[in-house]
């Protein structure tokens, strides 16, 4: 694991104040692209940025801002989802999207919140679940966004795409949520970590435990309070056979979490890593 590379991400995490959301989503891709240049790329935002300046005077209104940025990003670009292969990890990596302009809803909307960023427009994410939006303020009110199309969402859609949510989480009759819950702006340490677990659930899914430990490292730099990002990351250690950290890991998740619910399970997984140990 190359730790300039995460002494890099860390440098970028640390602080909740100054946390360079586009940056660090760019840094990313490092763990699968060693050779990135990642200045390169928020460069390549920054031409972008540029390009749609030119189109804005002081007395651009807001609404008119965000309809310009609409339409370059949507029509111009040409910025929209993949239909053929929605769920490629390169969808999630920004160097790839801003050369294929091809990405899932909160890669689009990192690239879109950095250039409305640039002409004075606050767009912020919203981790809604199944389907990542963007919400602005304006004079007219707040308004709910799809990133994948720009698109403006009314209360009836954004329920009609909850309902299911709840369903599965049984918070429906007595126990049901309301919509406002789910559309608060997210902090950028919480964008980025949902970022990064839906490329954990690419490369899970795929069982490629090397690409997959990269984001999980990631991860545990990210939510250093969080011990089952720390287990996981034993968990994927001890598929890749690097004994030693897995113990490690997953014998500080239990330190920590000694209750936890999987506490047995990783128990008979440490005695099965310190039995292969006794081999060697």
């Amino acid at each position: 694991m190359p730790t300039q590379q995460l002494d890099y991400f860390t440098s970028l995490v640390t602080e909740d104040e100054h946390f360079p959301l586009t940056e660090a989503a760019v840094a990313v891709a490092q763990h699968a692209y060693p050779d990135l240049d990642v200045q390169g790329v928020l460069d390549q935002i920054d031409q972008l940025a540029s390009k749609l300046r030119t189109r804005i005077s002081p007395d651009t209104t807001p609404i008119q801002r965000l309809q310009i940025l609409k339409h370059f990003f949507y029509t111009e670009l040409g910025f929209g989802p993949n239909p053929n292969d929605f769920y490629a990890p390169e969808n999630s990596y920004l160097h790839q999207i801003i050369e294929n302009r091809r990405g899932i809803p909160i890669s689009l909307a990192i690239i879109m919140m950095e250039l409305g960023q640039q002409i004075g427009l606050n767009i912020r994410g919203v981790s809604f679940p199944n389907h990542f939006m963007m919400r602005i303020s304006l004079q007219q009110g707040e308004i709910i966004m799809d990133p994948l199309t720009g698109d403006s969402l009314s209360k009836n859609q954004l329920q009609e795409m909850l309902d299911p949510y709840l369903d599965a989480k049984g918070y429906r009759g007595e126990l049901s949520l309301p919509l406002n819950l789910f559309l608060r702006a997210s902090s950028p340490r919480e964008i980025l970590s949902r970022f990064l677990r839906n490329l954990k659930m690419i490369y899970s899914e795929d069982e490629r435990w090397e690409r997959l430990l990269g984001i999980q490292e990631r991860l545990v730099i990210l939510l250093p309070e969080s011990v089952e990002e720390i287990r996981d990351r034993g968990l994927i250690f001890a598929q890749l056979e690097y004994v030693r950290p897995a113990l490690a890991d997953m014998q500080r998740y239990l330190s920590e979490a000694p209750g936890a619910e999987d506490a047995s399970e990783i128990r008979e997984h440490i005695a099965t890593l310190e039995g292969q140990t006794k081999l060697h």
